[in-house]
């Protein structure tokens, strides 16, 4: 991975793509080799362009990036087979927060580089002749990149080698850090701002940015910018500014307000899908609530961006799923109808199921705030509660294989079940594998209380997990061991709603921030089919859970409905930190350790200075500085 700027900004793609001008899909066509001069030419700026979209999948699937975006927040904790990757962000005392263990240096490695393309399009665009719609889509990855690096990190450069905002062709070894309020005032809103003004309502080719894409990455940059402002709990900022006057927030949550209703009022070619599971489904990738993806297929190894046999668990794979999916294939065992002893549920590539590791397991404290589960769908269309029997594609020819309280359990069937509520009659007791799941009157299949899961066994993701329809799903397991061909979902229109509400929040609005916190409540409420127990559910209680709305709407009631609404996407360290909440909401937690059941508590020592995250020390390495000026580059806390 390249991880300074001298090698990251010095070219600025690794593979050059092209437009197509036929159908409806960029054409990605790779090439092994090029220089500066390319950009010079139509192609090489068309080339630039698509590569901003293709190289996506070097960040987004990429599950160590992820991992710094959801392990040591109030959603996740390291699981059984963690590493340092997941352990050392945790600050329980297991690992150490430091240059060299946070994996957000993934992010440094590939936004500059992205940020370097981008100019080089900017740059040359007008020379070849290509439209301001087109250039228009650089001008949002470079916003884009640098809202991210700003959020993480703090004041970042602007000057690559070529000057503020300017492509850089020759190596570079030295680095100036501008300043927070710089970043956002030179780069993130001009940025944006003319990606609103020149985009297309629509997208010229599927999933290409828009108007309102730009919009909501604006609405929620003004946002941040704004609480950035107002600094209520007072974390520091790096570098050090003047320029930090609270008295300005208030204008930057209007901003956030009015740029989100204006998306939300002009939908364009979006909108909710009709159910919170519709959004997630398999079949129904790509639909019109998602507005920005890094895509892969099963169609083509190359628009994949990995293999289709054994994955590497390296960018640009999508291997997100993996590491929230705990060892159900090999810590669950049975015995079947022969007496022989095997696992009832096998590693399959189907939704809710694929490849297990055990990196990280979800908080029982969070999963509790998925309240009203038998009303709120997004409970059943986020996890996998219910391990279905499969053995049968296994080569296995019993009947049944015996489950809770002597019962026989039949293929198709559910072998163990996270209980939703916890249930006083559960009773725990060795057996079952290595997963000491417990029995209860009249259920035929193990089942676990939510307040009893532990770091080896836990509910899975069931929304961000693969598919792979390439073999007879009917009686093959086929193969669960390559990364996945699913899109990794970025943004999303329903977003819009909840930046609005907290905006409203923030102005006092309480009418305006329930009005929109209701919508994606009503949508939560209805039903067409529940995923676990794979059966439809035509219901509707969209009534009944805005009637469920709090009365005031605070900043900690839109995080939880963030929480529900966004659970594993790689928002929620985006969210605590800007809401500066990252101790209130997971300083403390509570997870049993092994396997007897018994949750134990945990405390974090979440300093202000994790609040930005160390630069990489890569970076730092590469540079040409003296140890005196290396120290002032790194962040504060992390020398």
């Amino acid at each position: 991975m390249n991880k300074n700027i001298i090698r990251v900004c010095g070219l600025a793609v690794l593979s050059a793509m092209t437009l197509a001008s036929c159908n409806d899909v960029l054409d990605e066509q790779p090439r092994s080799s090029y220089d500066p001069s390319f950009f010079k030419t139509e192609e090489g700026v068309k080339g630039g362009l698509t590569s901003l979209y293709s190289h996506l999948r070097n960040l987004y699937g990429q599950a160590y990036y992820f991992t710094s975006l959801e392990a040591g927040t109030d959603e996740y904790t390291y699981g059984h087979s963690a590493d340092g990757n997941q352990k050392d962000i945790d600050m329980t005392g297991v690992g150490e927060v430091k240059s060299t263990t946070v994996r957000s240096d993934a992010l440094w490695g590939t936004a500059f580089s992205e940020i370097n393309t981008a100019c080089s399009v900017i740059e040359n665009a007008t020379e070849v002749g290509i439209d301001d719609a087109l250039v228009a889509e650089a001008y949002f990855f470079r916003g884009f990149y640098y809202f991210k690096l700003v959020q993480t990190f703090g004041g970042v450069p602007l000057d690559l080698g070529g000057g503020e905002l300017h492509s850089n062709n020759a190596p570079k070894r030295t680095s100036v850090r501008n300043t927070v309020d710089e970043v956002y005032n030179k780069a993130v809103f001009p940025d944006l701002e003319k990606a609103v003004n020149d985009l297309p309502e629509t997208s010229r080719r599927i999933g290409t940015v828009t108007k309102n894409v730009a919009r909501l990455y604006l609405a929620k940059a003004y946002l941040t910018y704004g609480w950035w402002l107002e600094n209520p709990n007072g974390i520091d900022t790096y570098p050090a500014t003047s320029n930090r006057n609270s008295g300005e927030a208030q204008s930057y949550y209007k901003k956030a307000f009015d740029m989100a209703k204006t998306a939300i009022n002009n939908p364009g070619p979006y909108k909710l899908q009709e159910t919170y599971r519709d959004v997630h489904l398999f079949e129904n990738d790509r639909n019109a609530e998602w507005m920005l993806w890094a895509d892969h297929t099963l169609n083509s190894e190359q628009y994949n961006g990995a293999g289709y046999g054994w994955g590497n668990g390296g960018a640009p794979e999508n291997f997100v799923g993996w590491f929230t999916q705990w060892n159900y294939c090999g810590d669950m065992k049975a015995k079947g109808e022969s007496g022989s002893i095997f696992n009832p549920v096998m590693r399959e590539p189907i939704q809710g199921l694929g490849r297990p590791w055990t990196r990280m397991a979800p908080i029982p404290d969070a999963l509790k705030k998925f309240t009203d589960k038998d009303l709120d769908s997004r409970w059943d269309a986020t996890f996998t509660t219910q391990y279905r029997c499969n053995f049968n594609k296994g080569g296995k020819s019993d009947a049944f294989v015996y489950g809770a309280n002597d019962s026989h359990i039949k293929k198709g069937e559910t072998f163990l079940r996270f209980l939703g509520e916890d249930d006083p009659n559960v009773v725990y007791a060795q057996g079952n594998g290595s997963i000491n799941a417990g029995t209860l009157e009249g259920h035929p299949e193990f089942v676990i209380n939510i307040s009893d899961i532990s770091r080896q066994s836990y509910p899975g993701v069931w929304k961000t997990t693969d598919v792979r329809t390439d073999r007879d799903m009917e009686n093959e397991l086929g193969t669960p061991n390559a990364g996945s061909i699913r899109p990794f979902v970025i943004a999303k229109f329903s977003e819009l709603y909840l930046i609005a509400a907290e905006a409203a929040v923030k102005l006092n609005d309480q009418v305006s921030a329930k009005e929109m916190v209701n919508v994606i409540r009503a949508r939560a409420g209805k039903w067409t089919y529940s995923v676990n127990d794979n059966c439809p559910k035509v219901e509707d209680h969209s009534a009944e859970l805005v009637a469920k709305t709090p009365e005031t709407i605070t900043i900690d009631f839109i995080l939880e409905e963030r929480l529900r609404e966004f659970w594993g996407e790689g928002y929620r360290w985006f969210d605590l930190v800007r809401t500066q909440t990252w101790e209130k909401m997971a300083g403390v937690y509570h997870i049993a350790d092994g396997l007897g059941r018994q949750a134990v508590e945990k405390k974090r020592d979440i300093q202000k200075h994790y609040y930005l995250r160390p630069i990489p020390q890569g970076q730092l390495d590469a540079l040409e500085m003296d140890d005196a000026e290396k120290k002032a580059y790194q962040n504060p806390g992390y020398n």
